[in-house]
């Protein structure tokens, strides 16, 4: 629990930013955190938000014990880690029937893939499996080697850098499985491609391709086992890592793609090769100035892993067409022109490549009508020495995700206090819409002047673009370039950048490259509008999801254990807008919990309601905030919570609470210590009186052995003579005898006759035992029903308004009768009156639905209009209030059916208990509030509306839907 760490505040710092005395003070979050981070607690949270920091290091948490300790457990009961963000998520998912979002952001190095994978881990070990879930598991996991390889790359700050953007939609069924997912990739890094600064390296799967393939795919790939043979390869000078191992890898991604279903990557290696031949295409120079190709073997190959004629290839890499009043005349390109068409065609390859890849997955893992978890593993906020397109169009993102997060968190906070009836006081905080306006308003922002140059005729540049962005948006507050800064700006502003102040801080970029990054010369028709439109659509995918936050920070550059940059950690904290989320939770009660947790926890504090409180809950808490001395400004008790506006107001309860445990402690210490000593004297009297027993008994035993063995011989004598003191002795020895035999072997039902000849005066022994064995027939009946109303008190007990008056009901057999009974061959387990609604029109009809051994069939009047099969039947739905409607879900893909049966009982609660019992379902049947989603027919769906009213009606409704008023219990 979140308040049990509260007495070792001092040492490994608050579980909670939002509880820091000190909330504005950035020094005092950083400190927080480096306390953390020294005692390996790598999680803190802010209200619902997990700020996590990268080790650098194996930890021990990520076991299937720690899962479990997470599993179904409250957000606050145990200490931040990402199993309580995800499980969290799967909860809110089911219970509330809406679709989540994990957003995790942070800069190259901070975590974001390896918080990911932890997600992923999560589900597929804690969900529910069957053989068909644990392919969609495995292929889920089995993505991420892949997208790896093919997305990340080592850079300066992280040797595997994801170079892309990734949304994952997980999707679940009804039982809460994972059935399939769908990958929506963003702003891949393409210039990578073909330009790798300094140190760092291209895409993985180049380097695995070459270290890792087999001498025949290289050999049929024209490849050879050298990185340093291809250009592409070349430019950042680093082709080996000492953390990465290619050749590992590269059986690592050829496992994953058969299992996700590449039987043949033959076409995707191609591609991939061609990239590199590519690369190595080399370009001499004619008087004329025309460029031509020089490197005739790399057009060979290039042929013949693209499929394409080699003329036209070569012709498509030294010339441009051109359209020229209705005609398309080739012109010939100079050896630098023709250089950018060869690495804009590499780019494009790539690209298109990684997009089909993605695309592939998604058709392995498809799947419709599902509950939806979404991940997204975006960059943070990035700010470098040299800011470029890509900086640019990651913070764009950033601004966005950071306006979702600030107005969400508003909405969620504002929706919490109105449901606990505590009134919202508006809360002051920095709108970047302004921002982001700048960047993506019509016609006058940032992006429409950007596409504008990029697409009108003439002489278009770098620096025409960064005059017009002067003309146009220079007046804008948040925006400045060397020609508009003062004096003293101009000093530290290079002529060629502009400079944007964003939410988390003003940046500087460099115009160069931006009109060639953002419009390929291969697509110089269609117009750059697409960051735009990506991004609006991942808003509307994030808007329409209930969303949990995930910041990942780095805690050093030099990727070791255990060391704390605080210059560094400053940056991100700034960056990531972790300051401003504080504030905005703390805008008003730094605690609340709700009534129970908190009286549980505090009420030895107060005489009044220690050991126990028998009262309402809210005026037990009220009784113990008064005991305690709480101030009025200091809480406020809403319908189910009570929120606590400072953290020190908590600390000094914490603290009272440690100061009351220690005179309990003593209090117990003590009784404990008499305890023990009581039950060593007892056990001392026990041992002396067993000791003393043991003799008596001793002594007893020989005087009988010497007396019996005098009486047993007289008796036997005088055995056939009435009772008299020489035979009784050996009449009492046969009685005993044969009881003990007759216990040992007791018939086992009414009609066997194999009983053992009794002595003549325990012949009405044999009519006992005759009505006990009568009377265990009777007792196993009721056996059998105690079973069937542990089952029904398991499914429905509060949960059904109508269950409690199932309860002293006795569950029969047959509700037909005698005259339906009879004409039913062979008898069922279970039979009952229904009523069928049509899924057209909802007309009711009446039938008799019949459990059998292996399927429920509906008939009437002994004829037989469906039969369900157990094993097709999905699951079970019905309502919360007191009507007897339920849906029996059927498998899509059985042909027999031709969708969900919506039927109507009087014994609803008998009937679904004894389905669920037959047809082995107990935990498939769903008890919904509001409404029921059912299958009219195979793409079609139908949904029953429930309310409460003063009398049980069911209509269609005006909107189509069957509307269901059930009567208040």
């Amino acid at each position: 629990m979140m308040e049990s760490a509260l007495t070792a505040r001092d040492r490994v710092g608050m579980q909670d930013f939002v509880l820091l005395e000190n909330h504005t003070s950035e020094v005092a979050f950083i400190e927080n955190l480096r306390k953390r981070f020294k005692e390996n607690l790598i999680y803190t949270y802010i209200g619902s938000v997990l700020v996590s920091m990268n080790p650098y290091k194996d930890l021990e948490i990520y076991t299937k014990q720690h899962m479990d300790r997470y599993r179904g457990v409250n957000f606050y009961e145990v200490s931040p880690h990402i199993y309580a963000v995800a499980d969290n998520a799967y909860r809110s998912m089911r219970t509330e029937r809406r679709d989540q979002c994990i957003l995790i952001s942070g800069e190259s190095g901070a975590g974001k893939t390896e918080a990911s994978k932890k997600v992923l881990q999560y589900y597929a070990i804690t969900c529910p499996a069957s053989e068909h879930v644990q392919t969609v598991k495995d292929r889920l996991l089995q993505s991420n080697p892949v997208l790896e390889a093919f997305g990340n790359a080592k850079t300066l700050r992280n040797d595997n850098s994801s170079r892309f953007g990734k949304y994952m939609d997980i999707q679940f069924d009804f039982k809460g499985a994972p059935v399939g997912g769908h990958i929506i990739n963003y702003l891949l890094e393409k210039s990578r491609v073909v330009h790798q600064s300094h140190g760092e390296r291209n895409f993985h799967i180049f380097y695995q391709l070459i270290e890792g393939g087999e001498d025949d795919l290289l050999r049929r790939l024209g490849l050879e086992k050298n990185a340093q043979q291809y250009q592409y390869l070349v430019k950042g000078n680093c082709p080996k890592v000492s953390s990465i191992n290619d050749r590992n890898d590269w059986k690592i991604v050829r496992k994953a793609l058969s299992v996700i279903g590449f039987t043949d990557d033959e076409e995707l290696l191609n591609i991939i090769a061609s990239v590199l031949h590519l690369g190595n295409v080399q370009y001499g120079g004619e008087d004329s100035g025309s460029a031509y190709i020089t490197t005739e073997t790399q057009i060979k190959y290039l042929a013949r892993l693209l499929g394409v004629d080699g003329t036209v290839l070569k012709e498509a890499l030294t010339h441009k067409k051109i359209i020229a009043k209705g005609e398309e005349l080739m012109s010939p390109l100079n050896q630098e022109q023709a250089a950018s068409a060869r690495d804009a065609l590499s780019k494009a390859i790539y690209g298109r490549t990684f997009t089909w890849l993605v695309n592939k997955i998604n058709g392995s893992l498809a799947f419709k009508n599902a509950s939806v978890i979404g991940l997204l593993d975006i960059y943070g906020f990035e700010v470098f020495q040299n800011n470029s397109f890509e900086q640019f169009c990651i913070n764009y993102c950033n601004e966005k995700l950071q306006q979702l997060f600030i107005e969400l968190t508003l909405k969620s906070e504002q929706e919490e206090y109105e449901a606990e009836g505590i009134t919202w006081e508006p809360v002051q905080y920095f709108n970047n819409k302004i921002i982001c306006d700048l960047v993506e308003e019509k016609f006058k922002g940032i992006i429409s002047i950007l596409d504008e140059e990029c697409l009108r005729p003439g002489d278009a540049s770098d620096i025409t673009f960064l005059e017009k962005l002067e003309n146009t948006v220079g007046g804008h507050a948040h925006f400045l370039t060397h020609k508009l800064a003062d004096g003293k700006t101009r000093k530290i502003m290079g002529r060629e950048e502009f400079r944007l102040i964003h939410y988390a801080g003003e940046v500087n970029y460099n115009v160069n490259g931006f009109l060639d990054k953002n419009n390929d010369l291969l697509f110089r028709n269609l117009k750059s509008i697409y960051l735009s439109i990506c991004l609006a659509k991942l808003m509307e995918i994030l808007m329409s999801k209930e969303p949990s936050y995930v910041r990942c920070i780095k805690p050093n550059d030099a990727k070791q254990a255990g060391r704390f940059d605080e210059v560094l950690i400053r940056h991100q904290v700034k960056y990531l807008g972790l300051m401003e989320n504080l504030r905005v939770r703390r805008a008003g009660f730094a605690y609340r919990r709700r009534y129970e947790t908190f009286l549980q926890r505090y009420k030895s504090l107060c005489p009044d309601t220690w050991p126990n409180w028998d009262g309402r809950l809210v005026d037990g808490v009220s009784t113990l905030v008064k005991h305690l001395g709480y101030k009025p400004e200091e809480y406020k008790l809403g319908r189910t919570k009570i929120f606590i506006r400072f953290p020190k107001t908590l600390f000094a309860t914490e603290d009272a609470l440690e100061v009351r445990k220690h005179s309990l402690g003593m209090s117990y210490s003590q009784k404990t210590k008499y305890r023990k000593m009581r039950q060593s004297a007892i056990k001392i009297q026990a041992w002396w009186r067993g000791i003393l027993a043991c003799r008596e008994a001793k002594r007893r035993r020989e005087a009988a052995n010497t007396i019996r063995r005098s009486v047993f011989i007289k008796g036997f004598i005088y055995r056939h003579q009435p009772r008299c003191p020489e035979n009784e002795y050996f009449l009492d020895y046969v009685r005993y005898s044969f009881l003990m035999k007759l216990h040992r072997s007791l018939p086992k039902t009414v009609l066997d006759k194999s009983w053992p000849t009794p002595p003549p005066a325990l012949v009405v022994v044999r009519y006992i035992c005759h009505e006990s064995v009568i009377k265990t027939i009777i007792d196993s009946s009721r056996c059998e029903m105690r079973d069937y109303k542990m089952v029904a008190s398991e499914i429905f007990k509060d949960k059904k308004d109508n269950y409690p008056q199932s309860v002293p009901k006795l569950f029969v057999g047959s509700r037909l009768s005698d005259d339906c009974a009879n004409i039913i061959h062979p008898s069922p387990q279970y039979a009952v009156p229904v009523t069928k609604y049509d899924r057209k029109g909802y007309k009711a009809r009446n039938r008799q639905l019949l459990l059998m051994a292996n399927s429920a069939i509906i008939v009437e009047e002994a004829k037989l209009k469906q039969r369900i099969d157990y094993s097709s039947l999905k699951g079970i739905s019905v309502s919360s209030l007191s009507d007897g409607m339920f849906v029996l879900h059927v498998a899509c893909e059985d042909n027999k059916q031709k969708g969900d049966v919506v039927l109507q009982s009087e014994h609803v609660i008998e009937a679904l208990t004894k389905v669920a019992i037959c047809a082995e379902k107990m935990n498939s049947i769903n008890i919904n509030q509001g409404s029921i989603k059912f299958n009219v027919a195979q793409g079609k769906e139908g949904i029953i509306d429930f309310t409460s009213g003063s009398e049980l009606l069911i209509a269609k409704a005006k909107n189509g839907h069957l509307s269901v008023v059930s009567t208040a219990d």
